[in-house]
């Protein structure tokens, strides 16, 4: 037994000291993401839709000017969710370029199709691609993405390498790159997030700190603020202040996957920061999700960065599966065995109620006693309170009673009278009559203080879903539930208790009321509070 209560007292702090290492802010937008993930599939949709949508338009458009326009939009909405389409559309662009006689555009081509080759872990080929282009006929927004293009793929090749002189390469060049685009970006606040991000490589991440959050409050457009967060994380990281860390990579997370970006870092790298804080079913959650995203956007890199991870998280997992498993075991062996105790219990406790008959007649005064004492109550403001007062106030006195009952039959039983207490509870058509009789009772009480109940009840349902008793009833099981909510009892194992039904059945219950409400389905509870 006294393995047991250990058990039971492992189950009781493990939750508590896990959440405990996370603030109320982290736990919040910790909880949003998880609902996004669960609903990934919502956002997929809406997605697929605005492509259905351009493709739609693409079918009825003839003029090359507006093809090559759809082309691009195609593009732009496949590059992070489906790479290998998105160069598709952009190698229909080149098809149709030679239409438009504007020979300029080839280089926008080359740089879009070296893009989508980088997102696909085609390094090579997107380099020998942006070999193609001569810097020195761009026009300056042309040379802003061919200086973007050439870093992203420096610093791709950066994270893909493992050989350290390679990557200390890599990074030089992407910091050389970085340079470029500073030098041409306008002042804005994209060229305040590469700033930012020099800086941060340089050591300087109070400097960043300062700019980004200037940037954050100035920011309109949703993408700029992603590229924000995610720079934060980056600057808060490098500070060793993992708090907000998580905090700006969740909403960096939480905004990719709203827009169904699928080739991502940052919930990758979220999950490496709860590996490391011990919340492995979200770890193995989040790099299951990243890596589901990265197989169907074809984003090789990502791939290989979830799958080098993965085992150790995967392992990790499975190995506390096994232990909760352990306990779950031990736990039944040791339900079992009080159950057990609990038979042996209630046989002796059957064995005992040779009077309750007794006690029947003196629940039967207590219940006229109430109904003397609710005649008596005015309906004012405090009525309800002193009325379910002394209500409860019997209840408990019936058990006190009980007890004492309880203590007399073990001492006739003590005298060896044990045939005729058995024969006076072999029965059990008391106990369930007591209770017909005690909901029964609950039932007048409640809609003595509340007589408009159901109607007003009725009314926050839509027409088909409304409840009515029926004529040999006061209220229904619904009913009943909803009844103890507007008392203030919200809790489902408490109304499950009082009802004598499972906890599941309580949450059907409320869960199919709450889909039938007229309005607002979050508050249909607070409104029956407010009946």
């Amino acid at each position: 037994m006294r393995n047991v209560a250990y058990i039971l007292a492992f189950l009781l702090v493990c939750p508590t000291s896990l959440f405990a290492t996370q603030t109320d802010d982290n736990a919040a937008v910790l909880k949003r993401l998880d609902d996004i993930i669960n609903k990934k599939e919502t956002f997929q949709v809406q997605k697929e839709k605005t492509i259905d949508a351009l493709k739609v338009q693409l079918a009825h458009s003839v003029a090359p000017a507006d093809k090559y326009h759809l082309y691009g939009s195609l593009f732009d909405a496949y590059l992070h969710y489906q790479a290998d389409s998105a160069l598709h559309y952009i190698n229909r662009r080149q098809q149709i370029l030679p239409q438009l006689d504007r020979p300029e555009l080839a280089n926008e081509i080359i740089i879009d199709r070296a893009t989508a080759l980088g997102v696909m872990g085609m390094y090579i080929e997107a380099m020998e691609e942006l070999e193609k282009i001569n810097p020195v006929k761009l026009d300056k927004q042309t040379l802003l993405s061919y200086y973007q293009t050439y870093r992203a793929c420096y610093g791709w090749l950066a994270d893909y390498t493992t050989n350290q002189e390679e990557k200390k390469k890599y990074l030089k060049k992407t910091d050389l790159y970085r340079d470029s685009i500073i030098s041409i970006m306008p002042p804005e606040i994209n060229r305040t997030i590469v700033l930012a991000e020099k800086c941060i490589v340089t050591g300087k991440a109070d400097t960043a700190l300062v700019m980004l959050s200037d940037a954050l409050k100035d920011a309109v457009d949703e993408r700029q603020k992603v590229y924000i967060y995610y720079t934060l994380s980056e600057a808060y990281g490098m500070k060793g202040d993992t708090e907000k860390e998580v905090y700006y990579l969740i909403l960096t997370a939480i905004a990719d996957l709203e827009s169904s970006v699928r080739e991502y870092a940052s919930l990758q790298k979220l999950a490496h920061l709860m590996y490391e804080l011990g919340d492995i079913d979200r770890a193995y959650k989040y790099l299951s999700c990243s890596m589901e995203d990265a197989v169907a956007c074809n984003a090789r890199l990502r791939f290989i960065e979830v799958t080098e991870f993965f085992p150790i998280i995967d392992k990790a997992y499975k190995l506390k599966e096994e232990k909760e498993r352990a306990v779950s075991q031990a736990m039944l062996i040791s339900v079992s065995m009080l159950s057990f105790f609990l038979l042996i219990a209630v046989f002796y406790l059957y064995r005992w109620m040779k009077k309750l008959s007794a006690m029947r007649r003196d629940l039967s005064l207590a219940n006229k006693q109430m109904q003397v004492v609710n005649k008596e109550l005015e309906q004012t403001g405090k009525i309800k309170e002193v009325y379910i007062a002394r209500y409860l106030d019997r209840c408990v006195n019936y058990l006190d009673k009980l007890e004492t009952y309880r203590r007399s039959l073990a001492k006739l039983a003590m005298a060896s009278r044990i045939e005729d207490l058995f024969k006076a509870i072999k029965s059990e058509q008391f106990i369930r009559d007591e209770r017909n009789e005690f909901y029964n009772e609950f039932d007048k009480s409640f809609l003595k203080l509340f007589p408009n109940f159901i109607t007003a009840f009725n009314d926050l349902l839509v027409e088909e879903g409304r409840i009515y008793p029926k004529s040999d009833e006061l209220l229904t099981t619904e009913l009943r539930i909803f009844a103890l909510i507007r008392l203030g009892v919200v809790d489902s194992n408490k109304i499950a208790h009082f009802l004598g039904y499972s906890l599941a059945t309580i949450y059907n219950y409320r869960s199919r009321m709450r889909n039938k409400a007229v309005g607002d389905k979050d508050r249909f509870e607070q409104d029956v509070m407010n009946l």
